[in-house]
C-alpha cells in the first residue's frame, strides 16, 4: 500500500461517521424527507439505504453533487454513481451505505420505504 494510499485509508470515517456526514450534508441542502433504511440481515448488497427527496431536477442534482463534494475529501468516494445528469433519480453507490437523491415524482412512484418495509428506519445521523 503507497503511503498516501495508507493516509487516505487512516483517515475514512468508519460507516456511522460517514453516514451522518451524509444526512448533514442532506439537511445543509434542504432535502425533503430524508430516511435512513438498516438493511443488515435483509440485504447483502448495503447496510443502508439513505433516501431523500429535492424540490426540482436542479435539487436533486445540487444535494447529490454536494454529497460527493462533502465526503471526497474525507476519503469516502462513491464506487458508482447513476443519473447525475438527469437529476431524476441520482443513485450514489458507497458500497457500504446507497444514497437515493429523489424528484418527488418518482419517490412517490418507486416507493423504496414500501418496497423495503421490514427494514427499520433509523435516526438520521443515527445508525446503530
Amino acid at each position: 500500500m503507497t503511503r498516501a494510499r495508507a493516509q487516505r485509508h487512516a483517515r475514512r470515517p468508519s460507516e456511522p461517521q460517514a453516514l451522518q456526514l451524509v444526512t448533514a450534508a442532506l439537511a445543509d441542502r434542504k432535502a425533503v424527507e430524508p430516511l435512513v433504511l438498516d438493511l443488515r440481515g435483509l440485504s447483502g448488497a448495503t447496510d443502508y439505504f439513505v433516501i431523500a427527496s429535492g424540490t426540482s431536477d436542479a435539487h436533486v442534482r445540487g444535494m447529490a453533487e454536494h454529497l460527493i463534494a462533502t465526503l471526497g475529501p474525507r476519503g469516502v468516494a462513491p464506487h458508482h454513481v447513476e443519473g447525475l445528469a438527469q437529476g431524476r433519480w441520482v443513485l450514489l453507490d458507497y458500497v457500504d451505505f446507497v444514497v437515493h437523491v429523489f424528484h418527488p415524482e418518482l419517490r412517490a412512484f418507486y416507493q423504496l420505504e414500501r418496497l423495503w418495509g421490514d427494514a427499520p428506519a433509523v435516526a438520521p445521523g443515527r445508525p446503530e
